[in-house]
């Protein structure tokens, strides 16, 4: 159930620090943030709570309304600025964030401008004041047109305050929350560097192998979710809109589809991971596969243009490589497959379907039981500090994904806990979805 809040805009021209001041209202480096213009690309929407009130805060791009000269040849620019005017024009409250070293720049007048002719609250919140030096030079950008400024020092908090008491007093009346039911749908990103095949694989599978139902509106504005009926149900591939347009491959691209593809993997079930069998594992596709791991999301690994490999040796080279590189997903299926030709495609589906059963498998207490006290059995635990522990019982705590808890008198090592884990998977079939497994301790 996802609730509604209000939403905040922070918006401005490049590098004045907008994703600092996003990192401070929410209380944690959770934007992206780096000394260079133009590292944020897309709308990044975090929660925050003060005095009461939760709102999102919508982090944005560097924004250069039209008219401004832009040397940048891809016209990204203009794309990021697209998204952080959506994210305005969907706001609650505007936080129009400029550099108080810098002072009014044609940018800052430009934005102002544009935002004085809509009914939103704006605040501005004048950037880098950080000390009481600098609190006289603030009041120049009153002539920006849209209120009182407020002195903010995004980087030490100082300011902050009075800032964030402002934006709640903006806030639109407190209304019932509207909540949306899941429809528990299997959610499924494919997800993947630039290039590797991964709008080929889409159309292969809604395509080619199924009949599309319909489309429907994602969680991320902007995006689209298909939803496809297979003959084991329906399927729902996430954000897969971006995934069907073509666009040049470049290092701003490419870093604007992987903050897309973390995205999509936060808001799925499942996720196909592509990649291109000719080039190998990059530092990107592990960058990707931490991401998955990490969010305890279920995974198919997928080789795709493995036609295109003929060598026997560099066969055998790029499936050492993923199990190297990618070790820690040692429990997901590898699919070697051509999404152009269609060669072995036919597996994906399955294999996510088996993956989805594994992902909401839950294990009766006794039969789970029985296995960890053969497990115990068959290899007891090592000792530990002078001291051998015992196991005593286990429980499943939750599943999506499946999650243990296991009781012990002594901690484990952690080569004892992964003996467990393996025997878990192979008891139950759980091969194809990750698994939490939690140790507590207890005297007797």
């Amino acid at each position: 159930m996802t609730a509604q809040h209000p939403r905040v805009a922070i918006v401005g021209r490049p590098n004045v620090g907008k994703s600092t001041l996003v990192n401070r209202i929410v209380g944690g480096r959770r934007a992206i943030v780096e000394e260079r213009p133009g590292v944020t690309r897309d709308r990044k929407e975090l929660v925050a709570e003060w005095n009461g009130r939760t709102f999102t805060v919508v982090d944005t791009g560097g924004w250069l309304p039209e008219g401004v000269d832009t040397s940048d040849p891809t016209a990204l620019t203009r794309q990021v600025s697209k998204q952080a005017e959506r994210a305005m024009g969907n706001a609650d409250v505007v936080v129009l964030v400029v550099d108080g070293v810098v002072g009014i720049a044609e940018e800052d007048d430009r934005v102002a401008r544009l935002l004085r002719t809509t009914d939103t609250p704006v605040l501005v919140a004048v950037n880098k004041v950080d000390d009481q030096r600098r609190e006289a030079d603030v009041w120049g950008f009153s002539r920006l047109g849209l209120g009182e400024p407020f002195p903010v020092s995004a980087l030490h908090g100082r300011g902050s305050g009075d800032l964030l008491d402002a934006i709640v007093d903006a806030l639109p009346a407190e209304v019932e929350e509207v909540v949306e039911e899941d429809d528990g749908i299997f959610s499924v990103a494919i997800v993947g560097r630039p290039n590797v095949g991964k709008s080929t694989l889409f159309n292969r599978l809604v395509g080619d192998e199924r009949t599309v139902v319909h489309d429907l509106p994602g969680t991320t504005r902007d995006s689209i979710d298909t939803l496809v009926e297979t003959e084991d149900g329906p399927l729902r591939f996430v954000d897969t809109a971006g995934m069907r347009r073509r666009a040049k491959i470049d290092e701003a691209t490419e870093y604007y589809g992987l903050v897309r593809a973390l995205e999509s993997v936060d808001r799925s079930d499942a996720a196909l991971l592509v990649i291109d069998a000719t080039v190998g594992v990059t530092h990107q596709d592990q960058r990707l596969a931490e991401r998955i791991d990490a969010a305890g999301t279920v995974v198919v690994i997928v080789l795709n243009k493995w036609d295109q490999i003929t060598d026997p040796d560099e066969r055998l080279q790029v499936q050492a490589d993923v199990a190297d590189r990618l070790a820690f997903l040692a429990y997901a299926p590898v699919l070697k497959i051509s999404a152009l030709t269609g060669k072995s495609v036919v597996r994906v589906l399955p294999a996510l379907r088996q993956a989805e059963e594994a992902y909401h498998a839950r294990i009766p207490t006794a039969a789970l039981n029985r296995l960890i006290q053969e497990a115990q059995t068959q290899h007891p635990p090592p000792p530990v500090r002078r001291h051998r522990p015992r196991l005593l019982y286990a429980v499943q705590g939750a599943s999506d994904p499946p999650t243990f808890t296991i009781f012990a008198t002594h901690e484990l090592p952690p080569t004892y806990v992964r003996y467990l884990e393996r025997r878990l998977r192979e008891a139950f079939d759980l091969g194809p979805t990750p698994i939490k497994l939690r140790i507590r301790r207890r005297s007797h």
